[in-house]
């Protein structure tokens, strides 16, 4: 629905969460084999992300917990995403008893940060970007090259087929010291190039190698950074999450850098990496088993 328009169209967005959010919640009821009088508590992602969307799920939820006298909870989604790696996903339930103290790398179209999880339920944000996300930056490179939305997808498939040192893109903040990102510099450095080199773009080796060396460029930066903050914190275990850790690039750098340095790995299931309910409610159940007792039913959405 959003490709004709090269992204999110929010009012679309929000349409579309009215519509399918009543058909989805029956067929999760049905599936699961329980009755809406069952239910004792209701979550719902308070934010961030898009108002209108974000407006549709919560109101619905708060409306859902009065109408069944439950409970509900507004839940920070990347809250939720800190947490999925630990999530068995088929059916997805929590794996906390193998949990230990990690730093985590959320990497999603609208977010990219690295947050050092102390334990279940504790944790602090090291850094984020200060400008674009990742995924941002894939879909915005993405478009310059003339791929279809979203493009992070398109260009992981053409990558495989380039080559990643056919062009050398900039690698922004990769030898600070400090735990942000930026990924502005690195669009801007595609936009020139591809004004410079126009002829490039109807070459389709030419494309894939491209793909590739944005890839890289982009995938250079996430694991340096993070590998840097593991090392700098003792921490012996990573984890990645979000919508981009479903890069097969990504994954398996980090797989090789976890290796080389003796560091546990744990990436979220690709079912899982992107915004999902099953690491929203799973969330919720941890919550409720340490005794959280926040009422959230008169709150508001927090998009920010």
């Amino acid at each position: 629905m959003h490709s004709d328009y090269g992204g999110v169209v929010p009012e679309l967005a929000a349409r579309e969460h009215l519509r399918n959010l009543l058909p989805v919640t029956r067929t999760a009821l049905t599936e699961a084999q329980v009755e809406a009088g069952q239910i004792d508590a209701v979550a719902a992602t308070q934010g961030p992300g898009l108002p209108g969307a974000l407006i549709v799920g919560f109101k619905a939820g708060q409306a859902m917990a009065f109408a069944l006298h439950a409970r509900f909870v507004g839940i920070h989604h990347h809250e939720a995403h800190l947490y999925s790696p630990w999530i068995a996903a088929d059916p997805p339930q929590a794996g906390f008893s193998q949990f230990e103290p990690n730093v985590s790398l959320i990497v999603s179209g609208g977010h990219t940060m690295l947050v050092h999880v102390e334990s279940l339920l504790k944790h602090h944000v090291l850094g984020s970007t200060v400008d674009d996300a990742a995924g941002e930056c894939f879909d915005k490179a993405g478009k310059l090259l003339g791929l279809p939305y979203p493009a992070g997808p398109a260009i992981d498939r053409l990558a495989e087929q380039g080559n990643s040192r056919a062009y050398d893109f900039p690698r922004p903040m990769i030898n600070e010291s400090h735990d942000d990102f930026s990924f502005s510099g690195l669009k801007t450095s595609i936009r020139y190039f591809l004004r410079d080199h126009p002829s490039l773009l109807d070459d389709r080796k030419a494309v894939s190698d491209r793909s590739a060396s944005v890839q890289t460029a982009i995938v250079d930066v996430l694991v340096t950074k993070t590998i840097r903050a593991a090392k700098r914190l003792r921490v012996g275990c990573i984890t990645a999450s979000g919508g981009v850790t479903c890069n097969r690039a990504l994954r398996e750098q980090l797989a090789d850098a976890c290796a080389r340095e003796q560091i546990h790995l744990r990436l979220a299931d690709k079912s899982l990496c992107t915004n999902n309910t099953a690491m929203i409610s799973i969330l919720t159940k941890q919550k409720f088993t340490t005794g959280f007792k926040d009422d959230y039913s008169d709150h508001e959405i927090l998009p920010n």
